[in-house]
């Protein structure tokens, strides 16, 4: 019967081990602050994956994603039509008007923090790509907004599909929500149940009690919902070349309301 229960909640942490969390993620807020002042025309994605190896390394935290079933960076940087888990190179040099998802994380003391933003290279954006962006962050938020007790993950869910809709309202343009990637439960390791679905009807899934944490994760795309996975068995990339975004944050349920755990300290 406890197990039972237990699978009926989405895994609670103590407020200790929020605190422990959000240790780890200030040092991936850091890492990607100093990525996204990195990142200018001529750098490569490799020298941004030295950037944030650098931020780690001087907090004493571990990459949560080199090595990681042998991923072989400290970030993955996803440029344009590439959604999710692009492999920093040198040979990627970035361009005025890219736009650019860096994802990140960071273990402290055996607790994981997982965050991602995105941003445009240059003075040189199109407005289309920065209303995307914007359009994955506000529905980012409004996941982050239903993280509260006594919703369940299918609350969640909703409200970022809900947020990629008033999106669409208010851009005049239809955005593309990623299929088959979400987020997910995190903690002592990086990735763990449940699946979040950034789409999908309300009321339904494991209830979100005190202490449940999830990374919650919207990938847009100016076009087309499906993807194809390159031959490096990692990159992501939109089947009709259109552009992506990815936004995201680990965060906790708390008496108080959502607490972010990966902002800067």
């Amino acid at each position: 019967m406890v197990r039972l229960r237990r699978r009926k909640v989405v895994p609670a942490r103590t407020p200790g081990e929020l605190d422990a969390m959000a240790l780890a993620g200030s040092v991936v807020a850091a890492a990607l602050a100093a990525v996204r002042e990195a990142a200018r025309p001529g750098v490569s994605t490799a020298e941004l994956d030295e950037v944030s190896a650098q931020v780690m390394a001087d907090a004493g935290a571990e990459p949560s994603f080199l090595g990681y079933h042998g991923f072989p960076a400290t970030i993955c940087s996803s440029v344009n039509d590439r959604v999710v888990h692009g492999i920093p190179s040198s040979e990627e040099v970035l361009a005025d008007g890219d736009l650019v998802s860096i994802d990140c994380g960071a273990i402290v003391d055996g607790w994981h923090g997982d965050s991602a933003v995105t941003f445009v290279v240059g003075p040189g954006a199109r407005e289309e790509d920065l209303q995307l962006s914007e359009a994955c962050r506000t529905s980012m938020e409004a996941g982050i907004a239903a993280m509260v007790v006594g919703n369940r993950l299918g609350d969640v869910s909703h409200a970022i599909e809900l947020g990629t809709r008033a999106a669409e309202q208010r851009d005049g343009r239809h955005y593309g929500i990623v299929d088959g990637y979400g987020g997910h439960g995190i903690g002592r390791v990086m990735h763990a149940d449940p699946f979040l679905a950034n789409e999908g009807p309300p009321d339904t899934g494991p209830r979100l009690v005190e202490g449940s944490v999830l990374a919650i994760e919207p990938m847009l795309t100016l076009g087309t919902e499906d993807t194809l996975v390159l031959a490096d068995d990692w990159t992501v990339v939109t089947t009709d070349g259109s552009r992506a975004a990815h936004w995201e944050h680990t965060v906790a349920v708390t008496a108080d309301g959502p607490r972010i755990l990966t902002l800067p300290r």
